[in-house]
C-alpha cells in the first residue's frame, strides 16, 4: 500500500531565466542549494510556479535532471504530470523519464470543465497507468472546476497509489471534510501559503509553497513549530508573513516570488510571456517588507 512521503515544507520550484529569456541553470543550482540549506522537506518541480507551459521538452528534461542530481538523495521529488487530455497524460506516464522522481502531481483538467464523474474517471485512469504515488491537485482558480471533497475521498479510497491532494480551493470546510473522512495512507497538502497555518491545524501534512522559494528557513520553522504543538510561536510567524502573502499574489504567480528573489539578489526578474513581472508599486512594497524581514 503506497503512502504519502510528501510532508512538511515542499518547494514549488521557480524556473529562473536570464535577461535574454533562456533558462538560468546557474541560478537554479544556487536556489536548490539555498532551499535545501533552509530546511526544504521535498521539491515540487515542473508545475505552476515553474512556468512549465512555456518550457521546451529539452528544458524540462535538464531542470528535472539538475534537481534529481542535487536533491534526489536528500529529499523526495514530486513532478508535475497532468493535463486536460487523459490519454496524453497516460501516454506521458508510460513513456516519459521518471528516473529519480518519487511521485507525480496531477492537476484537475482545465478549460474543458469536466463533471465530478469526469474528474473521478480521469484520475482513476491516470492512477492505473503508473506505479508511482500520485498527488492530486485541486486549484479551481486556475482550472475552472472544483473537485469536491466526495470525489477526492472516492479516489483516495478506490486508488491505492493516490496518496494525497494539493488542495488550493481556498475552502477550509472542504479541507476539513477530506481530512475527517480520508484513509490513513492519504494526506491533504496545502496549496496556498496563506492558508497553511489553519490547514495544518485541521490536520494537513504540509504545504507545496511558493514563498518557500525565497524564505524556506522561516516558513519551515513555522510548520515545524505548529506540528510540534507550539501553536503560539507558529502563529506569530504566520502573522509576520501575512503582508507578504498578499503581495506575492497580487500580480499573479510566480511574478511576486520572482520579484522577491530578484530583490534578494538571487535571480533576474524575468518571466516568459504570457506572464510579465510585477508592477513597480508591488515591487517597492515587497522590497519594504523584506527590510523588516521576520
Amino acid at each position: 500500500m503506497a503512502h504519502n512521503i510528501f510532508k512538511g515544507l515542499g518547494i514549488a520550484l521557480v524556473t529562473p531565466f536570464t535577461a535574454d529569456g533562456s533558462v538560468d541553470y546557474q541560478a537554479l543550482k544556487k536556489l536548490i542549494a539555498y532551499q535545501l540549506a533552509g530546511g526544504a522537506d521535498f521539491f515540487c518541480i515542473l508545475a505552476t510556479t515553474g512556468e512549465t507551459p512555456t518550457l521546451t521538452r529539452d528544458e524540462k528534461s535538464k531542470i528535472k535532471q539538475m534537481v534529481v542530481e542535487m536533491a534526489g538523495s536528500k529529499v523526495p521529488i514530486l513532478m508535475g504530470c497532468g493535463g486536460n487530455n487523459t490519454a496524453d497524460v497516460v501516454n506521458e506516464l508510460q513513456t516519459g523519464d521518471f528516473s529519480g522522481i518519487d511521485g507525480v502531481l496531477s492537476v484537475c483538467p482545465y478549460y474543458n470543465k469536466p463533471s465530478q464523474e469526469g474528474l473521478y474517471q480521469h484520475f482513476k485512469t491516470i492512477a492505473a497507468a503508473t506505479k508511482m504515488p500520485v498527488v492530486l491537485y485541486n486549484v479551481p482558480g486556475r482550472t475552472g472546476v472544483n473537485m469536491k471533497a466526495e470525489t477526492t475521498l472516492r479516489l483516495a479510497h478506490d486508488c491505492p497509489n493516490i496518496v494525497g491532494i494539493k488542495e488550493a480551493a481556498g475552502s477550509l470546510e472542504q479541507v476539513d471534510e477530506i481530512i475527517k473522512n480520508k484513509p490513513d495512507t492519504f494526506d491533504v497538502i496545502s496549496g496556498d501559503d496563506a492558508l497553511t497555518f489553519p490547514m495544518i491545524a485541521c490536520g494537513a501534512a504540509g504545504v507545496i509553497s511558493v514563498i518557500g522559494n525565497a524564505l524556506p528557513k522561516e516558513f519551515s520553522r513555522m510548520i515545524r513549530l505548529e506540528m510540534n504543538g507550539e501553536i503560539e510561536s507558529a502563529r506569530k510567524i504566520h502573522h509576520k508573513f501575512t503582508d507578504l502573502f498578499n503581495l506575492l499574489f497580487v500580480d499573479g504567480n510566480p511574478a511576486g516570488v520572482k520579484a522577491m528573489l530578484h530583490e534578494m539578489g538571487m535571480i533576474e526578474n524575468v518571466l516568459r510571456l504570457p506572464l510579465v513581472p510585477t508592477r513597480l508599486t508591488t515591487m517597492q512594497r515587497i522590497s519594504e517588507c523584506l527590510k523588516f524581514r521576520l
